[in-house]
């Protein structure tokens, strides 16, 4: 309400304001020195939209500028946003397909790195991520690795498939890819991010820094519709020395309100040490929910980091057979899950076999978390999970 009372909105267009500006300071401070400069918007999709153009931005106006890089690499069931520019760098095939017709062209698309699915049995950690980084090299010279701008991913997949971890080595991996043909690597930490894995951002986890990133959800806490793009000083400098800003814009950009909420949130994240519960209560909870659910039938995986976890359903634990998208298991578990019975909410998942068929579900509760909040989350997902399946079956 403070803020309110001060500013309510302004056009950044004109006028600057002090939450805005301490949050971007906060943002750009966070990261150590890897990033120079924080651009607010009110979406995930937003920020990806954003992402994208300030991209092809820094191959138009750096020193040597390189016209022709207009193509962007991104994954097989992946997620940015729904948005025609984030939807068309996504890779699931469910959340594109009424709109393919619209969706531009100059994108490709790899393998995930998701080795419950992707890693073959009598492959090794290392062939198997030496196998994803080749199909990374190739997808660029195939191309035309003077065609590419960016390579796009989540260093934790969120929505397409469940809280899946990019395996130690792949972002570094793909990081040497990118340096070596000129591309910049755009990290999306919309829904892994300021946070929820443990660390403030998700790439610090393995020290790897990316060109640009995107971050969303926890950066506000839900108390504002906020987002926002991280940018490293090269494409920065780019920009200064060319037309000497970004060509881009949105009316509520940098809002004096959703700042001031989001602002308040980080404080309260570093002086209250809930980076530090999170790390703690999701071993615990990892430790639970694996207990509680990787014995029965129909869980194939637990998997992610942090408070950010992934289940598996699936129809035959052997083989890893998905269930068929008709099912829509994921969906009718999580209806069961929030009826009156249990008033439970978990995030529902589909698509994660192929980008059609599987399911999961995510859990990712509040930072503030306690022992018992751990255990009453495991308790009654168990429950859950035991009752659907039991009819189901």
């Amino acid at each position: 309400m403070k803020q309110v009372n001060k500013v309510s909105y302004c056009a950044t267009s004109f006028f600057t304001t002090a939450p805005a500006e301490g949050l971007c300071r906060f943002l750009v401070d966070s990261t150590d020195g890897a990033m120079q400069r924080a651009y607010i918007v009110n979406s995930g999709s937003a920020a990806t939209e954003a992402a994208i153009k300030l991209a092809r931005q820094y191959f138009l106006e750096k020193s040597n500028p390189e016209p022709e890089r207009s193509h962007y690499i991104s994954r097989n069931q992946s997620y940015h946003g729904i948005t025609l520019g984030a939807l068309a760098i996504s890779g699931h095939q469910t959340r594109r397909q009424h709109f393919e017709p619209l969706l531009n062209s100059n994108t490709s698309k790899v393998s995930p790195c998701f080795p419950y699915r992707g890693q073959k049995e009598d492959e090794s950690d290392e062939e198997y991520l030496s196998r994803l980084l080749g199909e990374i090299d190739a997808e660029f010279q195939r191309v035309g690795s003077h065609k590419v701008a960016a390579f796009i991913m989540e260093p934790i997949v969120g929505a397409a498939l469940g809280c899946v971890p990019a395996v130690p080595g792949y972002i570094a991996g793909v990081r040497k890819i990118c340096d070596k043909y000129g591309a910049l690597l755009i990290l999306d930490e919309v829904m892994c991010g300021m946070g929820r894995s443990g660390t403030l951002h998700a790439w610090q986890h393995d020290g790897t820094a990316p060109d640009i990133q995107t971050i969303g959800k926890g950066l506000g806490g839900g108390y504002q519709p906020i987002a926002g793009v991280l940018i490293c000083g090269k494409v920065i400098d780019a920009l200064n020395q060319g037309t000497g800003s970004f060509v881009h814009g949105q009316t509520y950009q940098c809002h004096p309100l959703a700042s001031a909420a989001s602002l308040e949130v980080q404080r309260i994240i570093q002086t209250d040490n809930l980076l530090d519960n999170v790390r703690k209560m999701g071993s615990l909870l990892f430790e639970g929910l694996s207990k509680a659910l990787l014995a029965h039938p129909n869980i194939g995986d637990v998997r992610g980091r942090g408070l950010f976890w992934g289940v598996e359903l699936v129809q035959d634990k052997t083989t890893k057979a998905p269930f068929p998208a008709s099912k829509q298991i994921a969906s009718r578990l999580c209806s069961l899950a929030i009826s009156e019975k249990y008033n439970f909410c978990i995030y529902p998942g589909s698509g994660t076999a192929d980008g059609v068929h599987g399911d999961h579900f995510i859990v990712s509760p509040a930072y503030t978390i306690t022992e018992d909040d751990v255990g009453f989350i495991v308790s009654t997902i168990k429950a859950v999970v035991e009752e659907f399946f039991s009819s189901e079956i």
